[in-house]
């Protein structure tokens, strides 16, 4: 349904209903009546809209058996809690625009049958998030607004923690302090930000089999990281994507300590020939601790 004005109340109690998109114009204010019921739902996508808490949770307190979640680009506002517990949810994605003014929320989120939990938004005032041990995929965008919001963001990462596959796109660095957790049953990651903080989330990943990367920047300086045991003992792959000739040093590093990698993939930034020669005649005489390793640069 794509709407710009008032939706029908009826919309709110239809039993019947399996399947609800709605779509606003503009952005318009989505509205929930007082009375909602929808106790056969199963997929809810909700677009572009203005979301007013109050009516926000009512809608989502009233979908039983609802097993997907969607809100894209919507906004929300005077809100004190995201309430989200769903028994029955398998499938949540959460992109949100926030006011600066508006972050002092908290998202709460109870599901203990969710399978892939993807969420984009500046990181808010608190995150309560429990019984994901069935999580498996989760999917991350977040950015700050400020630092005293650290605390936060480390809480909603423990509520990830049970994760097979993260991919995470992070543009400031957390400082992972004694109450950043272990991601035991991470074996895919796929990150894009900071080339420190990234090497250093390894010692948090201590199973990761397999290492996807494509870096914001990067010094160029030495590296004397202590070695995440994933290097050592479980990573069997890395892909580098936009390489440039710049980050040898990681791809020194990432060799010399992963002493069970079977493939690095090198892709490169470089459109013409010059570039990506240089690259290739610099990259393929590393010595590599892995006999069984192949670089495969593309």
């Amino acid at each position: 349904i794509f709407f710009c004005h008032t939706l029908p109340t009826l919309l709110f109690t239809c039993h019947s209903l399996l399947t609800l998109t709605l779509v606003a114009k503009d952005s318009k204010i989505f509205e929930v009546p007082s009375e909602v019921c929808l106790r056969n739902l199963k997929t809810l996508s909700i677009t572009n809209s203005r979301l007013v808490g109050d009516s926000l949770n009512r809608l989502i307190s009233n979908c039983h058996v609802l097993e997907d979640l969607t809100f894209y680009q919507c906004f929300v506002a005077n809100a004190r809690e995201i309430n989200i517990q769903i028994p029955s949810l398998k499938s949540l994605y959460l992109d949100f625009f926030l006011p600066i003014e508006g972050l002092n929320y908290v998202v709460v989120i109870n599901a203990p049958n969710l399978v892939y939990f993807r969420y984009d938004s500046i990181i808010v005032e608190g995150y309560s998030l429990s019984n994901m041990k069935s999580l498996e995929k989760a999917e991350m965008c977040i950015s700050f607004y400020s630092s005293n919001y650290e605390t936060s963001a480390t809480h909603l990462f423990q509520g990830i923690c049970n994760v097979r596959s993260l991919r995470l796109n992070i543009h400031e660095v957390i400082h992972l302090t004694s109450g950043f957790p272990i991601f035991h049953n991470l074996i895919e990651f796929d990150f894009y930000g900071s080339e420190t903080w990234f090497v250093e989330f390894l010692h948090c990943a201590p199973n990761l089999k397999t290492l996807t990367i494509l870096l914001e920047g990067v010094a160029g300086a030495r590296w004397n990281i202590n070695v995440p045991s994933c290097l050592s003992f479980r990573l069997k792959k890395i892909e580098i994507s936009d390489y440039v000739i710049d980050m040898i040093e990681i791809v020194r590093y990432l060799l010399d300590n992963s002493m069970v990698l079977e493939e690095l993939i090198i892709r490169m930034k470089a459109i013409n020939a010059t570039p990506g020669i240089k690259a290739c005649n610099q990259l393929l005489p590393l010595l590599k601790s892995s006999k069984k390793c192949q670089i495969v640069i593309l």
